[in-house]
């Protein structure tokens, strides 16, 4: 998992300028790999659809995937034909490695991409991409899940599909309701600051782009779609599960251990109601509650069962002051990452220190109360006991809530700047903006074979003055280790 800091924080979002001339709003992404027989009438029922029903500037880039077929003949051959349609050609296999490289490249503000077989209704097309262009959302997915869908599909994927989603939910605590379906947009800007932190090159890479940019707190906005299962599908699905599967838990560790600088796009939109200077509301408050009512709750359960163990081996007073000592120990640290949302071991120890003192508090309500019920009653019985600590460790719950909230873990909002070098895209000189020097790496050759479209500003920075037509370009995107498998099939 990447930990390289990502280009920039995003600007507000806002509705998009009416576009310029000759230059597209909207990108539609066509991955192919050996497709010579669907591409075209797929490419001129998608022209035709845009041609008669969207109201900006659109382009069509086809992404061939290192085609061993006929296919690279045909997307040229589009291109030459049609004046909205270019071609690029990658050497590389992998949908994730033709999205970020098209994407990267495009100067259009709204990047979207749908599979070769048009498996999903081109009438939502317009609704996927209507919230980015008016500022509403940042990235927007099609839905073969929501109740309005319509879907004509086996029952094998249909139960792949559910499955792989109740995972993501289970392990990744993801919302979204379809990660893989092959209809999907995003907001230029956003791909900027969100494509370095995504690693896959495959069919994982939808997934991981959402989870991360779902755990920044961008806006994901979900279209419901009718979608018909395409019998020729070339999708290897033992393959496929098992890569995202590894997927799965290499971005559910890269997030437990807080490696992935995704402060550099938590809450970065000026319209966010969270960001306002707010009088009397305390930030986060409600969500905190509940988050602390969960855990104190297991909290509670797991000290009563610690102090009915130690009960039986000792006094009332050192079992109490072992079993809420643990307790303790794993309360502040749930707090800390559930309720307060504090990742990573920075401050870790001074935490628990501070939870110590906490529980300090909390031993001397409930040993308190223990003593007095002794001078009450020399023997007590054990249920007795039990109720006397549950009223002291509700009392001492709401005491440790203020204090965690007040000085253990307090909202310290900072504000992120960037003082580095207005660019295009991520740095590739082998100094990222954190001004950490990386190794420099090699280079895909992309082969364009496009129309003329005048000055282009690349994902570098850098503008391409004149045509674009059989123009041979090396793009500097970052070839991994693992990107050269011969073994990928996609």
């Amino acid at each position: 998992m990447r930990t390289d800091s990502s280009p920039g924080t995003l600007p507000a979002r806002e509705h998009l300028p009416a576009a310029t001339a000759g230059t597209p709003v909207l990108d539609v992404v066509i991955p192919v790999y050996n497709e010579e027989k669907d591409l075209q009438p797929c490419v001129r029922r998608l022209h035709d659809h845009l041609a008669r029903t969207f109201p900006y500037p659109f382009r069509i880039t086809i992404a061939d995937n290192a085609s061993t077929d006929a296919t690279p003949m045909v997307a040229r051959r589009l291109a030459d034909r049609i004046p909205e349609v270019t071609s690029f050609r990658l050497e590389q296999k992998g949908r994730g490695r033709a999205l970020r490289t098209v994407w990267s490249a495009s100067d259009a503000p709204v990047l979207a991409y749908m599979d070769v077989d048009l498996s999903t209704d081109l009438n939502a097309l317009l609704p996927l991409v209507a919230p980015l262009i008016s500022g509403h959302s940042d990235l927007a997915i099609g839905s073969r899940l929501a109740r309005s869908s319509r879907v004509v599909r086996g029952p094998k994927r249909e139960f792949i599909s559910r499955a792989y989603n109740l995972i993501l939910r289970g392990s990744l605590q993801a919302r979204f309701s379809d990660a893989q379906c092959g209809f999907k947009a995003i907001r230029r800007d956003v791909a900027r600051v969100l494509l370095p932190l995504v690693e896959d090159t495959g069919w994982f890479f939808d997934t991981e782009m959402l989870v991360l940019a779902e755990r920044a707190g961008l806006r994901i906005h979900e279209v419901p779609v009718d979608w018909v299962d395409d019998p020729d599908s070339t999708v290897h699905i033992v393959k496929t599960a098992t890569d995202d599967l590894k997927g799965v838990w290499r971005v559910g560790k890269a997030l437990a251990t807080g490696s992935l600088p995704l402060d550099r796009l938590t809450r970065p939109f000026g319209d966010d109601p969270r960001d306002r200077d707010l009088t009397d509301v305390p930030g986060g408050l409600a969500r905190q509650l509940v988050g602390f009512c969960v855990v104190g709750g297991l909290s509670t359960l797991f000290y009563l069962l610690l102090y009915s163990g130690f009960r039986l081996f000792g006094g009332s007073q050192t079992a109490n002051a072992l079993a809420l000592l643990v307790s303790a120990v794993a309360n502040t640290a749930a707090n800390r990452r559930l309720t307060f949302g504090v990742r990573g071991r920075s401050g870790a120890v001074r935490h628990q220190a501070q939870g110590l003192v906490v529980f300090g508090i909390g031993l001397a309500l409930t040993s308190g109360s223990l003593a007095a019920l002794d001078a009450a009653n020399s023997d007590p019985a054990h249920s007795t006991e039990l109720a006397v600590l549950v009223a002291a460790n509700l009392a001492a719950t709401v005491l440790r809530f203020l204090l965690f909230r007040a000085w253990v873990f307090p909202d310290r909002r900072e504000t992120t700047t960037y003082d580095g070098p207005a660019q295009d895209g991520p740095a590739h000189d082998g100094t990222t903006h954190d001004g950490t020097t990386h190794a420099r790496t090699t280079h895909d050759h992309i082969t364009f074979a496009t129309k003329a479209y005048g000055t282009h500003d690349t994902h570098d920075g850098r503008a391409l003055e004149g045509t674009w037509r059989d123009a041979t370009l090396r793009l500097q995107q970052p070839v991994r280790p693992h990107d050269t498998d011969p073994g990928d099939a996609r």
